[in-house]
């Protein structure tokens, strides 16, 4: 079973590899939406996947270091697309989240990406 826990963080950035004219290549902030999705089975004891509360505790830290900051000046960021963002979370979380099986971002209502790892 695949359950999952939403985030919100927010954060400026600019994509430097993009033309000047692209609009993106400009500094803008965003309010990105995550959602982390934990596969396993059902547990017997609890009746379910993992608590809820423990999935918090676990992205929680990482996100700190990227809300209200500017993720070009984050190491590992310093082209910080949605998916590049993607794979940045992932590779910090899936040591602390067992189970971990995908990341979803939006970075505002119509736009995002998915990353399932690999």
């Amino acid at each position: 079973m695949t359950v999952f826990h939403g985030f919100s963080f927010e954060s400026a950035r600019r994509l430097p590899r993009l033309p000047d004219s692209h609009i993106c290549s400009r500094l803008h902030g965003n309010t990105f939406l995550l959602r982390v999705a934990v596969t396993g089975p059902v547990r017997e004891s609890e009746g379910w996947v993992i608590d809820f509360a423990e999935v918090a505790a676990r992205v929680e830290p990482v996100l700190a270091d990227i809300d209200h900051k500017y993720l070009n000046e984050v190491p590992g960021l310093e082209n910080p697309t949605t998916e590049n963002i993607a794979i940045w979370l992932w590779d910090r979380l899936s040591t602390r989240l067992q189970g971990l099986s995908e990341i979803e971002i939006r970075e505002n209502a119509t736009t995002g990406c998915v990353y399932r790892g690999g």
